[in-house]
């Protein structure tokens, strides 16, 4: 089988899966429904002010998971919906950012410095445009990106590499997220190590379960699940909460906005906008094939590099960048959008999860079975079918439907959003928190996992108060058996060589690499040292 034969199941696996229902006698596949669903659960969310993607794709993964089961049919309408949430999310976030000047998620604060000034001169429906068409565009170009770098860097990886290679490659990692996030390298290597801990409590192949000082609900270790959730959500609910607790909440009018002027998006403005779009798609693809990096820097670099270039072509009587400049919008819009698809590279050719969004894709892999992101999902074999590969250009399939969803009607879902701002977070927190704790029971049905995901919640509280990112945690904790078990096979694959990562040349400037990652990125600047 070649790769077009691969390509053409995985469509099949989305269109002519489970049925949902029929029209007119064509079947409607339940895959295809999901992702529908997802994008606009994910609109609805990102619009919402203190929620985001990845809160909705946590509540939403149990219960997915108990409504359609571990059986191979359930993984693409899961991923699918996952996906969903993770686009829709994204554009989402420019509703409240624009109208009201709070982002809905962190990424889109940028959007507010030009979008709620153009919201005051009555310009709201015509910024949500730019906003719109700016994301839609950076999150194709993205996708596209991913759909032809992933199986070729696969392939390069799965060539080249082997058991000590990958091994030095997972630390590499790992060095590289504990620098890159959360702005300190000691925080960053507090929050891996914390994890790996975590990971490894009640796992090994020794004859008792290790770090579970001899009681039994340590001995079968920490699921997952309640990790994940625990310091990624729970602990996020915590903070806010505490904000919202030590902050009276002063009674905000909401304004009105009188619209005035030509709301509509021109080919006139499409083009003077696109090379915004265009530089900003290609920063924000960059930046998210880099793991643990994030869209809040592509948003940041699309919008530095969009105000560069504005200055030197701005046409006179021009709104500035930060007083209305629609270019402002596009700039951002299409950074942090273009982030999305090009951070699932990293997790599909590598394993290695780029952002929280990811973690919950993988998340979903291992919770229902039958598709191990890695360099093997992208092994092209003639003879013998890869069901793996199946999925993975099923992915891709969901992903262009999601595009053909925000391209179709995602302008329009998105504007009609902006009354979500009302919902205060003193009714929303606790109705997060109750709901994830119960899609952790539906999934684990122990008390003990209850317990767990308090606990770890309150890690990630502290952790939010101490300012050490938890996604190096959560990055650390889903890598950390995988690292275990590749070190191990190099170390048994070599004779039990306990130098196997220096013996090699490949693997070893891998771990020169971590080094360096880990000095350069510690080393404080001039002005700061003195």
């Amino acid at each position: 089988m070649d790769a077009l034969d691969y390509i053409w199941l995985g469509i099949q696996a989305v269109f002519m899966g489970p049925e949902a229902f029929s029209v007119l006698g064509l079947s409607v596949s339940i895959t295809v429904m999901m992702v529908l669903a997802g994008f606009l659960f994910g609109i609805v969310v990102g619009a919402t002010p203190g929620l985001a993607g990845p809160f909705a794709m946590a509540i939403s993964l149990p219960i997915l998971i108990s409504v359609f089961g571990y059986s191979p049919d359930a993984l693409l309408p899961v991923m699918g919906f996952l996906i969903g949430i993770m686009k829709g999310a994204t554009i989402g976030g420019a509703v409240p950012a624009i109208l009201f000047n709070t982002p809905g998620t962190p990424d889109a604060f940028m959007t507010t410095l030009d979008g709620f000034p153009m919201a005051q001169k009555g310009q709201a429906k015509k910024a949500l445009r730019v906003a719109h068409f700016s994301s839609a565009s950076g999150d194709t170009f993205s996708d596209l990106v991913l759909f032809v770098c992933a199986p070729f860097l696969a392939i390069i990886v799965e060539s080249y590499l082997d058991l000590p290679e990958k091994t030095g490659l997972l630390i590499l990692s790992l060095s590289f997220i504990a620098a890159v996030i959360g702005g300190s390298v000691g925080k960053g290597l507090i929050s891996i190590g914390l994890g790996l801990l975590a990971v490894y409590v009640g796992t090994g192949e020794d004859f008792y379960p290790r770090l579970s000082l001899g009681a039994d609900g340590l001995s079968r270790g920490f699921p997952i699940t309640t990790s994940v959730l625990g310091v990624l959500i729970i602990g996020a609910v915590f903070k806010e909460l505490d904000e919202v607790w030590r902050q009276n909440r002063r009674s905000k009018a909401t304004p009105v906005i009188t619209q005035k002027g030509d709301q509509k998006l021109h080919w006139v403005d499409i083009k003077r906008l696109s090379p915004f779009i265009a530089r900003s798609a290609l920063i924000g693809t960059v930046i998210g094939a880099l793991p643990g990096v994030g869209s809040t820097l592509a948003a940041t670099l699309g919008y530095s590099s969009g105000r560069m270039q504005h200055q030197k072509s701005k046409p006179v009587g021009a709104p500035d960048f930060g007083e209305g400049a629609p270019e402002g919008i596009a700039a951002t819009e299409a950074a942090n959008s273009a982030v999305s698809g090009a951070n699932l590279i990293p997790v599909l050719s590598l394993g290695i999860p780029g952002n929280a969004a990811a973690v919950f894709l993988i998340l979903a892999a291992e919770s229902i079975g039958g598709f191990n992101p890695g360099p093997a999902v992208f092994r092209f074999s003639p003879d013998i079918l890869n069901p793996e590969l199946v999925v993975a250009f099923g992915l891709f399939t969901c992903m262009t439907i999601a595009n053909f969803f925000n391209w179709t009607i995602g302008g329009v879902f998105m504007r009609s959003m902006g009354f979500m701002i009302n919902i205060p977070k003193s009714l929303l927190l606790p109705a997060v928190l109750l709901l994830t704790l119960t899609a952790i029971y539906v999934q684990e049905t122990r008390l003990e996992a209850i317990w767990f995901a308090l606990g770890f919640g309150v890690l990630g509280y502290i952790m939010r108060v101490l300012t050490i990112s938890p996604l190096p945690f959560i990055i650390a904790f889903i890598l950390g058996r995988n690292l275990e078990e590749t070190a191990r096979q190099a170390y048994s694959a070599t004779g039990n060589d306990p130098f196997f990562l220096f013996n090699n040349p490949i693997a070893l400037i891998f771990i020169l690499m971590s080094v360096a990652v880990i000095i350069f990125s510690g080393r404080k600047p001039k002005k700061d040292a003195q």
